[in-house]
């Protein structure tokens, strides 16, 4: 009797996660507006993806439902805080510092001004922006994923980038 757990279709799909960890990676920073929140979000999205492989139905793409495991997590996550409120450790609140010249000037640059205008977006229209975008998916592949009407992705896009141009307008002003 084989183990289920050495099948070729099993290898393949863990191949094919792994090929896509850095675009996932790329897409979970962006979503969660740090590179440690997004690291988390995607150890999150792998192990509960793999946990729940049994439920990705072969020959539909396996991104695509990654990408609606690492929202849907990011939701919850977002929902959980705003019960909670944010933690704050008290002890290192006393060894901040003022303000740092490198942070200041990077703050200056055209990425830094990119990834604030990103972060200030809602989490809709920056998924959606990660995705199309970051990630080159069509617009009918981000509605796909998302599970939304392809015309909620245009005006959410079309907004998004309007929001983020005057975004960068207003800081660079």
């Amino acid at each position: 009797m084989s183990n289920p757990e050495h099948s070729p279709l099993r290898a393949d799909v863990r191949n094919r996660m792994i090929a896509f960890l850095p675009r996932l990676r790329r897409f979970c920073i962006a979503v969660a507006g740090s590179v440690d929140a997004g690291d988390d979000l995607v150890q999150s999205t792998v192990q509960r993806a793999m946990e729940r492989i049994d439920q990705w139905q072969d020959g539909t793409s396996l991104e695509s439902w990654m990408y609606r495991i690492a929202r849907n997590i990011h939701i919850d996550a977002m929902r959980s805080k705003a019960t909670r409120g944010v933690a704050v450790d008290m002890d290192a609140v006393g060894d901040l510092a003022g303000d740092d010249g490198v942070a200041i000037v990077e703050g200056r640059s055209d990425l830094a001004a990119a990834r604030d205008a990103l972060a200030s977006l809602p989490d809709e229209q920056r998924t959606l922006i990660a995705l199309v975008v970051l990630e080159g998916r069509s617009y009918k592949e981000a509605a796909a994923v998302l599970e939304i009407p392809i015309g909620t992705v245009m005006s959410r896009i079309a907004r998004a980038r309007k929001a983020m141009e005057q975004h960068i307008n207003r800081v660079a002003g």
